[in-house]
């Protein structure tokens, strides 16, 4: 999608609008049905890390076991690579005898600053195992291993966990990927509309109680410091709101849902993460949740203190 966004925040500095983001949301009600939208929510975008609880639903599948819920949250992870996540990563590899050099994602530093910095004191520096996606391909390289599927090239489209994993995409979002890419992990990224993926996300919280679905919602909103991390986005709102799923992706997606109220996806159209909450409380509202108060606003700075907030307007 490039373009078909309006405007949904602005910026506020000290009393004076500088700032402007646009672009498109939609809002399903618990049945399905769009309740409100803005902008293009038809089109295909790249949902980016917001996919990934649907690639779990696609390892599962194909023959992922995982016994801890907090090991399914990791595979869904965009995580801020601080010691209980590389630790959980690590656990993991081991338990199908692997270690982080079968992983696939590049190397990073944790997206947590100030375990960065710790990491960086210490002498270290980047690593697989640190970067954010690392849950996800580990989650891949097991799923492999329970299916009997070679370790080699599992991230290629062509690969037979990437063939599943298409297919259950597809299946969830009631589309065909009109797109395939290459996403910042290295894994292939699936195009979805908005539509698609916010109707994905209320499949998921919508599932039976013992359907994979249901299972990786559950994982995920059992345990959000996983999915995200300390202070994070997704941590926090999922925290605050009751049965929320939430899950952002790079390039200014966001896709929530909750159960027996409806679902929320969007997408900023210059790709910054700092509108996506002001834009779910203005959505949330459509649906009747009120978030706690603090949770979605996002302050301007002046000097060191807020003087202004990024603001909805839509």
């Amino acid at each position: 999608m490039t373009g078909g966004g309006v405007p949904l925040a602005e910026v506020v500095r000290s009393g004076f609008v500088e700032g402007l983001h646009r672009g498109s949301v939609v809002v399903l009600d618990a049945g399905g049905a769009v309740l409100d939208s803005a902008g293009d929510v038809k089109s295909p975008i790249f949902p980016r890390s917001a996919s990934k609880p649907l690639q779990a639903i696609g390892m599962l599948r194909s023959g992922l076991r995982l016994v801890d819920p907090a090991d399914l949250a990791l595979v869904c992870a965009s995580h801020f690579g601080e010691d209980f996540h590389v630790a959980r990563v690590r656990a993991l590899l081991r338990s199908a005898g692997l270690d982080e050099s079968a992983l696939r994602c590049p190397p990073d530093l944790p997206l947590h600053q100030p375990t960065a910095e710790a990491v960086l004191r210490a002498g270290g520096g980047r690593s697989r195992v640190q970067m954010n996606c690392s849950g996800k391909h580990t989650g891949m390289l097991l799923t492999c291993v329970a299916s009997g599927w070679s370790l080699e090239e599992y991230w290629l489209p062509e690969h037979p966990l990437q063939i599943r994993i298409r297919a259950t995409v597809e299946q969830l979002t009631g589309e065909p990927a009109a797109a395939v890419g290459v996403d910042g992990c290295g894994a292939p990224v699936l195009s979805a509309s908005l539509a698609g993926l916010a109707s994905a996300y209320l499949r998921l919280v919508s599932g039976g109680q013992g359907s994979i679905e249901r299972t990786v919602a559950d994982a995920m909103r059992a345990n959000p410091e996983v999915v995200a991390g300390t202070g994070a986005e997704d941590t926090r709102i999922m925290r605050a709101v009751p049965g929320l799923l939430s899950k952002g992706g790079a390039e200014g997606v966001l896709a929530v849902a909750i159960p027996d109220v409806g679902a929320v996806a969007m997408k900023i159209e210059d790709g910054a993460p700092r509108p996506r909450l002001p834009v779910l409380l203005s959505a949330l509202r459509r649906l009747g949740v009120d978030a706690p108060a603090g949770v979605a606003e996002v302050p301007v700075l002046g000097g060191g203190e807020p003087v202004g907030a990024i603001r909805p307007v839509w």
